[in-house]
């Protein structure tokens, strides 16, 4: 059976999240076999158990990395937590091998619609383009990168418009389903 790992990267999930909040839960529901690490309410303090870590991302066949697009990458929390385990020997270099042939799954949400993320578009790019930083965090770790799944236009913002968060919570479970469809096929 393979063994899945889902690293939630969000800084403050519980107050100050709708859309990752919601994918999560759904996740937990679709896919209850799966590991899940929540880095902001495992680690308040953002002292990482760095030998824990570790085994998790050993005994793992699929990693996906849940998160929130903040700057066009990844939330400082789920950075620090890529610094300090992700480390030279023990996921690259000549020694470092344990993440060799692991698939990795970057699940992210963004507030700003998809539309925005294309030549021309507000953001100037499309948002593969931005995905290119994590497309080389995987290959210098040996892993495969296996995909993305990504949502656009599910901001807190509009957390005070009842229509809006109704689309947004169909917007959400959506990506979830997506994305365990994409994480079962592996």
């Amino acid at each position: 059976m393979t063994k899945i790992l889902v690293v939630s990267g969000h800084t403050d999930l519980q107050r100050n999240s709708f859309a990752n909040k919601i994918i999560l839960s759904r996740l937990e529901e679709i896919m209850p076999e799966a590991e899940y690490v929540y880095l902001d309410t495992e680690y308040p303090g953002w002292k990482f158990d760095v030998e824990r870590e570790q085994d998790r991302l050993r005994s793992a066949d699929v990693i996906v990395m849940q998160f929130p697009f903040f700057w066009y990458g990844v939330p400082s929390l789920m950075h620090k937590w890529m610094e300090e385990v992700f480390v030279h020997g023990f996921s690259h270099g000549s020694k470092g091998k344990a993440l060799v042939g692991k698939k990795l799954v970057i699940s992210f949400t963004s507030g700003a619609p998809e539309e925005m993320y294309q030549a021309g578009g507000l953001q100037g790019y499309p948002v593969e383009d931005f995905l290119i930083p994590l497309k080389q965090f995987a290959k210098a770790c040996g892993m495969i990168w296996a995909g993305y799944v990504y949502s656009g236009g599910l901001s807190y913002a509009s957390r005070h418009d009842d229509a809006k968060l109704q689309a947004m919570k169909e917007k959400a479970l959506a990506h979830a389903d997506k994305a365990a469809g994409l994480v079962k096929s592996l």
